[in-house]
């Protein structure tokens, strides 16, 4: 058997799920062979920060919902459960094929965060796939929406409609990082716009004359009521941070993505596309 099959049968195979009931509907499901390389969740911060809930529960939801494999998870920082020490442990099945992929729990780009994951992944004792963040993607949009829908600032779906009484009129999306991140936010504020059918703009989260610039936007768009979107999934070191820009922004404010099921489905996609990559670039050789 060639390298390239071997590689081959080490993808995941993709198939139709049957429809779960309520709103984390799903439409595609990454089935990993036995011995494939692991999933591993890198998760900024520490295993006692807020991310780790949010990272088991995403792992139970990649095994059961989308990959039929245990996913691990490795933290940046502190000692416990770290990154270096999850890819330390593990082993390369076959020459041709990475010990592992890493999805990064991540939105988008984060100057300070990757670096870290990029230095994590070439220290690891075998070699070692990175895969892209989880956004910009529809899905991220849907859980964004999702998350204002249930705080009562955007109609669920276009089926059960919220009365306007109760929905927000515009809507601002803000993100940690600098201007890539701002980019890849922008390319989701545009899924979400279409969803809402609403006028949707983007803001650093840290950049007050950038929220300002978007509350006149939307404003001037004719929106009077406002409500801001956190392009955050675990945002307990942003709390404060969300919370100032909300007040800043005179808008009420939605949940950060959390463990949304949409994310399981990301991690499950960004590994298959980290793994057709190696195998395309092992095609050419």
């Amino acid at each position: 058997m060639s390298p390239e099959t071997q590689a081959s049968e080490a993808l995941p195979s993709r198939r139709r799920r049957t429809p779960r009931g309520g709103r984390h509907r799903g439409t595609e499901s990454f089935v990993l062979p036995p011995g494939a390389p692991p999933l591993v969740l890198a998760v900024p911060g520490s295993a006692t920060g807020g991310g780790g809930t949010i990272a088991a529960e995403l792992a139970v939801l990649v095994e059961t919902e989308q990959t039929g494999q245990p996913a691990l998870v490795g933290h940046l920082e502190g000692e416990e459960a770290s990154l270096r020490s999850v890819l330390a442990g593990v082993r390369q099945q076959r020459p041709e094929e990475p010990a592992a992929v890493v999805v990064p729990l991540l939105a988008g780009p984060h100057p300070r965060i990757d670096p870290m994951l990029r230095e994590a992944v070439a220290s690891a004792p075998a070699p070692v796939l990175l895969a892209d963040p989880l956004g910009p993607h529809p899905q991220i949009a849907a859980a964004l929406h999702e998350r204002l829908a249930e705080a009562g600032l955007a109609r669920a779906d276009r089926i059960r409609m919220m009365s306007m009484v109760t929905a927000a009129s515009g809507f601002l999306v803000v993100t940690p990082g600098e201007q890539p991140a701002l980019r890849q936010a922008e390319v989701t504020s545009v899924l979400l716009a279409s969803r809402l059918a609403a006028p949707v703009f983007t803001a650093l989260l840290d950049d007050p004359a950038g929220i300002d610039a978007a509350v006149r936007q939307l404003r001037e768009a004719g929106a009077n009521r406002l409500a801001l979107a956190p392009y955050i999934i675990n945002g307990e070191p942003y709390r404060e941070a969300i919370a100032a820009a909300a007040a800043r922004a005179q808008a009420e404010y939605a949940a950060p993505i959390g463990a949304h099921p949409a994310l399981a489905e990301l991690a499950a996609l960004r590994y298959t596309e980290a793994m057709e990559r190696a195998l395309t670039a092992l095609e050419h050789r």
